[in-house]
C-alpha cells in the first residue's frame, strides 16, 4: 500500500483539520483536536511534536510564526496547501467508506447477526 493510498492516522487527521480554519500554537492544536474528535483522541505533548516534526518535514505543515512567550520559545503551526488537499483526500475517503454501510439494507437474523437483504 502506498503512503497516499493509506489510510490516515486519527490523530494526523484531528491535528490537520484543527489547523484547518487559523494557525495555532501547540497546545491549541491539543485543544481544538479533542474538541473536534468528541474527545476521543487526546494528544500529549511527546505524540503532539513527533506528529508536527513528521508534517514538517512532509510539507503539510510549517511553522507560520515563532515567538518568545515568558521566556519560552512558542511556535504557531499553519496548514499548507499540500496538508489540505491530503485532509481533504482522507475525508473523502472516509465518507466513501461509510457510504459502503449506509447505502446497504440489512434485515435481522437469527442469533443477533444481520445479512444483507
Amino acid at each position: 500500500m502506498t503512503r497516499s493510498s493509506a489510510s490516515m492516522r486519527e490523530p494526523t487527521y484531528f491535528i490537520l483539520a484543527a489547523l484547518q480554519d487559523e494557525p495555532l500554537h501547540g497546545y491549541a492544536i491539543v485543544k481544538r483536536a479533542q474538541e473536534l474528535s468528541d474527545g476521543r483522541v487526546r494528544l500529549t505533548t511527546g505524540t503532539l511534536y513527533a506528529a508536527l516534526d513528521r508534517l514538517t518535514g512532509e510539507e503539510m505543515v510549517r511553522v507560520a510564526e515563532e515567538a518568545v512567550v515568558n521566556g519560552r520559545a512558542r511556535r504557531t503551526y499553519e496548514l499548507t496547501q499540500r496538508g489540505l488537499s491530503a485532509l481533504t483526500a482522507e475525508a473523502e475517503r472516509m465518507a466513501a467508506a461509510a457510504r459502503v454501510v449506509r447505502n446497504r439494507s440489512v434485515r435481522p437474523m437469527a442469533a443477533g447477526r444481520v445479512v444483507p437483504a
